[in-house]
């Protein structure tokens, strides 16, 4: 299969409710209202799902996923986690979506497919007070957490991504929020 069309998924995660353990959706809300990406890229909420997307990891080759990630460094560090820091890391946050979604990843190989997976990450620094707002040195860190999304897609040799500006409200980012009825 040709790099250009393997698919690519990224995929922010957290919790919006509780501080700066929302940056990885705030991170999907600024790439997609300020970039179009090819049709094998797709930009997906994950919100705090955890074996709920394991549809999603099953239908993508790359997996780049955006979080905040505990690693006792300073409140804003960026991270970059592969191969085998990625459960080290997981188990060291202590938080649910995340050890969810390691569960998620740990089953996608039993279905036969398991994506190539990166963890960009943003040292948070408080990730327990319920607020909608991020703190200042992780709100600060949305632009870069997003250049160094785009640092992984032309690894993986992405093109024709588009910086564009959309109007506020016109999310056509994929939610993974279901209606349980």
């Amino acid at each position: 299969m040709e790099t250009a069309r393997k698919r690519i998924t990224i995929l922010g995660v957290g919790n919006l409710l509780l501080k700066d353990e929302g940056v990885g959706i705030r991170v999907v809300e600024h790439l997609t209202h300020n970039y179009e990406f090819p049709e094998n890229v797709r930009v997906v909420d994950g919100g705090v799902l955890g074996l709920g997307l394991l549809g999603v990891l099953c239908e993508t080759d790359h997996l780049i996923v955006v979080d905040a990630v505990r690693n006792n460094g300073s409140p804003g560090t960026l991270y970059r986690l592969e191969g085998e820091e990625v459960p080290k890391r997981l188990y060291a946050k202590n938080s649910l979506h995340q050890v969810d979604l390691l569960e998620t990843l740990c089953v996608c190989p039993v279905l036969g497919h398991e994506p190539e997976t990166v963890i960009l990450g943003v040292e948070p620094a408080d990730i327990s007070s319920v607020s909608l707002d991020l703190t200042p040195c992780v709100r600060d860190a949305i632009e870069p957490l997003a250049r160094e999304v785009f640092r992984e897609l032309e690894r993986l040799g992405a093109e024709d991504i588009r910086k564009t500006r959309k109007p506020p409200g016109d999310e056509p980012f994929v939610s993974c929020m279901c209606n349980l009825e």
